[in-house]
């Protein structure tokens, strides 16, 4: 995949006002916008492009002609991709989970690293991203494990407080004997149908739960030891990215846009719109929310926790940190 200037992203970037978004996503089958590469016969040229992502990808004959995407806006080009209907990837219910090996990811494991599974009592599993530090009032510092909200926050149900479990419910944790750390903080989600799908603001599915450094472990399990982030300005369309997940492990793929509005489905007739996200190749499957996404340098570039089965979704790790005031070491 061709990388994406920075100036060929702002020039996309000033077409996707919120006049043109709000117009595009209220047309048939569209689940999201974002900025990348204009495909051709299946290959990525070296056009910037405003990309529309629809969850079946239609003739334009089937289509009534409010809801046919211009091929160019404002001078810039378009396509349209599908990608199916994006879903968080907690793993959804117990029997739909992918069983794995007793020995693998989803087994306990004391201390904690990056890419096991973990969650709140109340949810299947997701992954452990990373263990990140903040320093309080005091300049104590505490150790968390980094995750989504729908993982250890059970999507807003849970408490301040609540224990978290190494491995998740579905592989096995219980409470108390497998708790090795406390909700701490989460982000808040706008879901349907408590606010309008047009209002909501959400740009990070993010939480972290502290625990004790003697059962955490800063590195990522197969991938090595984060060194530092990468801001959003510096995240670019082409770069190669990599994880490890509760689900499908170690797996390695590209970033496809940036700047995406996405409407995720989160279960139980809940929908999200997230703005300011990630699109990369498929990396994941239901288990790997959570999972920390770094560059090959081991620079954190983003906090995954949806996806379909043509893309992955991430959050920027410069909106995580952000919000949840936390670092890595």
């Amino acid at each position: 995949m061709p990388h994406l200037s920075k100036q060929e992203v702002d020039r996309v970037r000033k077409v996707k006002s919120k006049q043109n978004e709000d117009t595009i996503l209220r047309k048939e089958n569209v689940v999201g916008l974002g900025i990348g590469i204009k495909m051709k016969n299946g290959k990525p040229t070296d056009i910037p492009a405003l990309i529309t992502y629809v969850t079946k990808k239609e003739p334009l004959k089937n289509l009534k002609d409010e809801d046919v995407v211009p091929e160019v806006i404002e001078g810039v080009d378009t396509d349209v991709i599908e990608i199916g209907i994006p879903t968080i990837e907690n793993g959804g219910k117990a029997d739909t989970m992918r069983t794995l090996p007793s020995n693998e990811l989803s087994s306990r494991v004391r201390p904690v690293k990056g890419g096991w599974s973990v969650g709140h009592p109340d949810i299947t599993a997701g992954t452990a991203g990373a263990i990140v530090f903040n320093r309080d009032e005091s300049s104590q510092v505490k150790y968390y494990i980094l995750s989504n909200n729908h993982v250890l926050a059970n999507s807003n149900r849970a408490s301040i407080g609540d224990p978290i479990i190494q491995p998740g419910s579905v592989d096995g944790g219980k409470g108390p004997e497998d708790q090795v750390a406390t909700l701490s903080r989460f982000i808040p989600i706008d879901l349907t149908p408590d606010v309008r799908l047009e209002d909501h603001d959400n740009v990070v599915d993010a939480a972290i739960a502290e625990g004790s450094i003697q059962e955490l472990d800063r590195e990522v399990y197969w991938s090595g030891y984060v060194k530092g982030w990468i801001p959003k300005e510096s995240v670019e369309v082409g770069t190669r990215i990599k994880k490890t997940g509760r689900t499908t492990g170690y797996t390695t793929g590209e970033i496809l846009a940036v700047d995406a509005t996405l409407d995720i489905n989160f279960g139980n007739n809940q929908v999200a719109r997230f703005h300011d996200q990630i699109l990369t190749s498929n990396i994941s499957e239901g288990g790997d929310s959570g999972s920390l996404v770094t560059d090959s340098e081991n620079r954190a570039v983003g906090l995954l926790f949806a996806g379909s089965p043509q893309v992955t979704i991430l959050n920027h790790i410069e909106n995580v940190k952000n919000l949840l005031n936390i670092d890595f070491m």
